[in-house]
Formats: C-alpha cells, structure tokens, sequence
C-alpha cells in the first residue's frame, strides 16, 4: 500500500466505489497495470447497510469498499486517496492531474465517479438522507416496512414512487410539496391503493430523540410520519471530463444528468469508457459493480487490439527486413 504514483498506466480508474473497484480487479486479473483513484466520498456513506448485493447483503458500504480495495491490491493493482483534478489527451493516451499536483499518464480512463444528490430545501431533510429520509424502496424498502411513510413529490416519477412504496407499507402519505396536486390518472391510481395526498408546502421535518415523527407543512400543520421518501435529482460529478469535450446531460428519464455511453460504457471520446452511476444515474451497488467489469472487459480488449496491429505492423517490418 502506497501513495507513490508510477509515470505511467494502462489504465486510470478515476472512482473507488463499487463500479470502479469491479473494474479495477477485472483488469489487475488481466494482468494491467491499474491505478484507482478514490475521492473517499461514496454517496451511500450515510447508509447504514448495503442491500440486494447476493452474499453481501447489510454489509456496511465501508466495509463492501475495503474489501474491495483489498482485492484490488491484491491482484497489484494500486488504489491511492485523491481527486482528479483534469484529464488532457496526451499523445495516445492522456495526462491526469489530480489536484494535489500529482500527475501521471494513462493509456485508457474508466469514469466511475458516481453523482451527487441534489435534495429538496426542507428544513432537516438532508441531515437525515439515508436514515429515516430515503430514495429507493429497493435499497430500504424492507427496513422500513409496515411504517408511517411521507412521499415528499419533488420530480416527475413521485407518484410512481410512492406507489412503489405501497408494497412495503399500507400507510403512504404522498406530500405535494411545491408541486401540483395529482390530478386524473394519477389521483385515481393513489386513491385505488388508498394512499393519501396532502396538498401544501413541507416546511421542515419534526425529529424527537434522533427519529423523524412527522412532516411540519407551512401552514404549521404536523403530520405524523416515520419515514419520508423523497427522489433526489441526481447529478453526475464529471467536471473534470469537460477539458476532453465530455460534458453531462439531461438524462431522458428527467432524474438528473449523466454522461451517456454505449451498452458497454464507451463514451464518444475515444479512450474513455464510463461505468456505475455517473452513466446509469438508477444503478443499484449490484448493477454498478457488474457495469464496472464490463467496462474493464471491453477496456481490456481495447488494448489487446491495439497491442496486436501494433505486433503485426511490427512483424511485417522485420520480415521486410529480413528478406531484403
């Protein structure tokens, strides 16, 4: 374990979460030289487990990345502390420069950076993301089954996910928030399931001894509730893919932006593959992890192709050479 960095790479794993740690050990096993570099932010720190990971399941996310990293190190690949500060091409490759100063060469780059979570301003809300304030019923839907649950609308896809919600508890109370009441369709979907719609701006949350009891409208009226669900817009952090010309944008599901690549993470910039929720702003651990490995496979045939036209250009000339 070492922060000295080498000149040079065959790869650069800009991220240390789950997708790029996957990607990482698929190509240290590839027998690549592989350096990660991990910001040490990972969006689900305030969770207290991570679930639907086969074999993995409630384990706390710091420990799911120190085995990974462990893995990683163990194949040689390197992990260091950092955050890449740009990425330039250099000649065939590129040049990565982290914001210490620190900087090396790359043949390849896999952007597994993730997103951040921009929530909406509730007074409360953001100090407890990933407590009793959640997102996906996927992620924490059995943890807090059979509880008061608050749908705070904040997007498009609330109505749909308060109805998600409904599988876990009987008790779903979607909030309007700033939004439009549900009206048609989506009233009588809400109604049929027998969950509740409140009309009027959510000023804050009422916590009592570190648990949330109840939504506290504008107007001063509390709601009791247990559990607020609330769908954050999700952006990618990417900014520093802006100096190769990739840049994020609007994500055709209206949940945020990211940067979008082809079914095995290429991106329009040659050299550059992405992977995890910087790409696939809905990817749970599982489903970022697998899109890391696939990335490295592809990253990893990448090279080889570009290893063999160079033998053979190589062969080619010694056999000229030879018969000369």
């Amino acid at each position: 374990m070492t922060e000295q960095l080498n000149d040079s790479y065959d790869v650069v794993v800009v991220g240390g979460g789950a997708a790029g740690l996957n990607g990482a050990l698929m190509l240290a096993r590839a027998r690549r030289t592989v350096l990660v570099v991990d910001a040490g932010s990972p969006r689900n720190a305030p969770a207290e487990g991570v679930h639907g990971l086969l074999a993995r399941d409630g384990m706390p996310p710091g420990e799911l990345l120190e085995r990974g990293r462990a893995e990683v190190r163990h194949y040689g690949g390197q992990v260091v502390t950092g955050e890449v500060e740009a990425a330039v091409r250099d000649d065939d490759g590129f040049g990565v420069t982290l914001t210490d100063g620190r900087t090396v060469r790359a043949r390849r780059l896999l952007v597994t950076t993730g997103l951040v979570d921009e929530l909406p301003d509730v007074a409360g809300l953001r100090a407890r993301w990933g407590r009793d304030v959640v997102h996906c019923p996927y992620c924490h839907g059995w943890e807090v089954r059979d509880r008061a649950i608050g749908v705070l609308a904040s997007g498009p896809m609330s109505v749909h996910q308060a109805l998600l919600f409904r599988q876990w508890s009987d008790d779903v109370t979607y909030f309007a928030h700033t939004m439009p009441a549900p009206t048609g369709e989506d009233a009588e979907r809400l109604a049929a399931r027998g969950i509740r719609v409140v009309e009027g701006e959510v000023a804050s949350l009422e916590v009592v001894e570190d648990r949330l009891v109840g939504v506290r409208l504008s107007d001063r009226t509390l709601v009791s509730r247990e559990v607020l669900a609330v769908a954050s817009r999700m952006e990618a952090r990417a900014g520093f893919l802006a100096t190769l010309g990739l840049r994020p944008v609007e994500h055709p599901g209206g949940a945020g932006e990211h940067i979008p690549a082809d079914a095995t993470g290429r991106t329009e910039v040659p050299g550059v593959w992405v992977a995890g929720n910087v790409t696939d702003l809905v990817a749970q651990v599982g489903t970022a992890a697998a899109a890391g490995a696939g990335a490295a496979a592809q990253i990893n045939a990448d090279l080889v192709a570009e290893e063999t036209r160079e033998a053979v250009a190589a062969h080619r000339e010694l056999t000229s050479a030879g018969s000369r």
